[in-house]
């Protein structure tokens, strides 16, 4: 009798070794999808010195020439309670993709027009996550038809943005949250399940 009771247990024991080896897959964290075709977030949990240093120098530089205009926004585009933990795990990089996207174009029109060679750096640091961002999210099964809930809203917000905001407040709007994109964001998806 004991004997059968160790034998029916064995397969689970053995599924929970190879597990714990690597040999059968388990749950991957977000940024190491299997044959995702180089979806690797795991780089973004922290960004090096001279790349927070570089939007750092873009930030203040705005910052000076705010202070020469007389500007008033109405809410801001990214409020404080806007915080992806609140999506599910595969939808962060979705709303993140957004997020950048939009950053990205703000700031090139910025680079363009005044900000010129001192949004450099962050222009390309931004390109390379989008890339990547793009890569991961391409390599999620679909979840459905469209976006739903809490991310429909966050992605209809920002899609509609560039149309009803003025020109200074989306610049303002999209300076003001860089950290936030880069320190709390980035990071979040980059962590996968582990940030809640």
């Amino acid at each position: 009798m004991k004997l059968d009771m160790a034998m029916g247990c064995l397969p689970v024991l053995i599924a929970m070794v190879l597990t714990r080896t690597e040999a059968i897959p388990g749950p991957n964290p977000l940024g190491v999808f299997p044959d995702a075709g180089g979806c690797h977030l795991a780089q973004f949990q922290s960004l090096s010195p001279q790349e927070l240093q570089a939007f750092k120098k873009a930030k203040d530089t705005f910052e000076e020439s705010l202070s020469l205009k007389a500007w008033s926004c109405r809410p801001r585009l990214f409020p404080r309670t806007w915080d992806l933990q609140q999506l599910q795990v595969w939808e962060r990089p979705v709303a993140l993709e957004a997020e950048v996207a939009l950053t990205l174009k703000v700031l090139e029109t910025m680079a363009d027009r005044s900000l010129g060679s001192i949004l450099d750096q962050p222009l390309h640091t931004l390109r390379h996550i989008q890339s990547e961002l793009q890569a991961c999210v391409e390599a999620q099964p679909p979840a459905g038809p469209r976006p739903r809930g809490r991310l429909h809203h966050w992605l209809h917000r920002l899609h509609e943005a560039p149309k009803k905001e003025p020109l200074g407040c989306l610049e303002t709007s999209v300076m003001f949250n860089l950290f936030r994109l880069l320190t709390r964001d980035l990071k979040c998806v980059a962590s996968g399940d582990l940030c809640v």
